[in-house]
C-alpha cells in the first residue's frame, strides 16, 4: 500500500508511476505504445469497456485487485470471441482525488496478473480527476492467419450450439453477496458459496478458448456477458435463424442448486439471464472444439416472423429472457 497517500496528493506523475510499478511493461512510457505483430498475416482486433464504481462493481463486495482482474476478463472474453488472442491493454482511469493511491496500484496489479497468462501487458492509458471512479479498458488482440474472424452472423441451420465455461455462476455469486450483505458474512466453510462469489468478483478465463474454436471451424461466437438468452438472440438475429437450447444441457447443476437453497432464487433465472460468466458460446458445423460442449441446435426461422422468439428451450419460449441492459 501507499501509506494512504491519495491520488490528489501524489499527483499525475506519481500515480502513473504507481500503475507502471504494479503492471510493468517496456512498451509503456512514451506518447504511444508500438505493438509488433507476433505472426505473419495477422490483423488487429480491438474492444473497449467502461466500468463505473457502484454500477459495474462495488468495493463492498470486491477488492480493487479483483476489479482489475474482472476488467481484463470481460475485455479479453470479447477478443477471444472473435477467435483472436489478446496482446495488450490500455487503461483510462477517472478518479476522485481522495482515492487512496494503493487502490489504483491494486487495480493495476489485478490487471497485470490477469493479463499475464496470455503474455499480454498494460501498455499505456490516462489518469484524470472525476467525481466518480470510472475505468475504461481497451483490449487489443491479434487474429492470425487468413481464416475469417468469428462473428455474430455465421450461424447456419443444422449447426450445433456450443459453450465453454460455466453458465449462471456469476449471477449466483452476486445474489449470494446480496443475501448475506457482505463478503465477511458468508460462511467460510461453505466452499460452494465462496466459489460462486469468487466467480462473480474475479472470473478467470481459460487461455486460447477462442483461437481453439476458430481453428476447429466454429461458425459464430460471442461471450455470455449480458445473459444466455440475450447473447444468443444476437447471434440468431444477425444470422437470420432460431436457436433452440437443449434443456438437459443447461439444467442448473448442483452448485447452482446449492446457491438457490441459500437465496431462494430460481436457478433458471441465473442460467438464462445472468451474464458476466464470459463463457464463450457459439455455433459450429464442424468437430466439437476442445473444452466445448453442445447445448443446442440452430433451427430455421421464417423471415418476418415476430411471434417466435429467437431463442427457445426445447422448442418453447424461455421462462426468463431479460438479461443485462447497460443503459437502464
Amino acid at each position: 500500500m501507499s501509506g494512504h497517500l491519495t491520488v490528489a496528493e501524489a499527483g499525475e506523475s506519481a500515480t502513473i508511476a504507481a500503475i507502471q510499478k504494479a503492471a510493468p511493461s517496456s512498451l509503456n512510457g512514451d506518447d504511444a505504445a508500438v505493438l509488433h505483430p507476433t505472426s505473419s498475416n495477422s490483423r488487429h482486433v480491438c474492444t473497449t469497456d467502461v466500468l463505473v464504481c457502484d454500477r459495474h462493481f462495488s468495493f463492498l463486495y470486491s477488492t480493487a485487485y479483483e476489479v482489475g482482474v474482472k476488467a481484463v476478463s470481460q475485455n479479453f472474453a470479447d477478443i477471444q470471441a472473435m477467435g483472436a488472442r489478446p496482446t495488450a491493454i490500455l487503461l483510462g482511469i477517472a478518479t476522485p482525488g481522495d482515492t487512496d493511491l494503493g487502490v489504483i496500484s491494486d487495480l493495476a496489479r489485478g490487471i497485470n496478473d490477469a493479463a499475464q497468462p496470455w503474455g499480454a501487458e498494460l501498455v499505456g492509458g490516462d489518469v484524470v480527476l472525476s467525481t466518480d471512479l470510472v475505468l475504461s479498458i481497451t483490449a487489443i488482440g491479434e487474429l492470425g492467419g487468413p481464416a475469417a474472424a468469428l462473428t455474430l452472423g455465421g450461424a447456419g441451420v443444422g449447426h450445433r450450439v456450443i459453450a465453454s465455461g460455466p453458465i449462471g455462476y456469476s449471477a449466483a455469486g452476486l445474489d449470494i453477496l446480496r443475501h448475506y450483505g457482505s463478503r465477511e458474512a458468508i460462511p467460510k466453510e461453505d466452499a460452494i458459496a465462496q466459489e460462486l462469489v469468487q466467480w462473480h468478483c474475479a472470473p478467470r478465463l481459460e487461455v486460447e478458448r477462442g483461437t481453439v474454436a476458430r481453428a476447429a471451424g466454429a461458425s459464430s461466437m460471442t461471450d455470455n456477458s449480458d445473459g444466455l438468452v440475450r447473447d444468443l438472440s444476437m447471434i440468431a438475429q444477425r444470422s437470420g435463424v432460431r436457436i433452440d437450447l437443449n434443456r438437459s444441457a443447461i439444467t442448473p447443476d448442483s452448485t447452482l442448486l446449492h446457491a438457490a437453497e441459500i437465496t431462494g432464487v430460481d436457478p433458471w433465472e441465473w442460467v438464462l439471464t445472468g451474464g458476466e460468466d464470459h463463457t464463450l458460446i457459439g455455433t459450429t458445423d464442424a468437430r466439437l472444439p476442445t473444452t466445448y460442449r453442445p447445448i443446442g441446435m440452430v433451427r430455421s426461422r421464417v423471415a418476418g416472423d415476430e411471434t417466435t422468439p429467437y431463442v427457445t428451450v426445447d422448442g418453447v419460449r424461455p421462462a426468463y429472457t431479460k438479461g443485462w441492459e447497460s443503459l437502464r
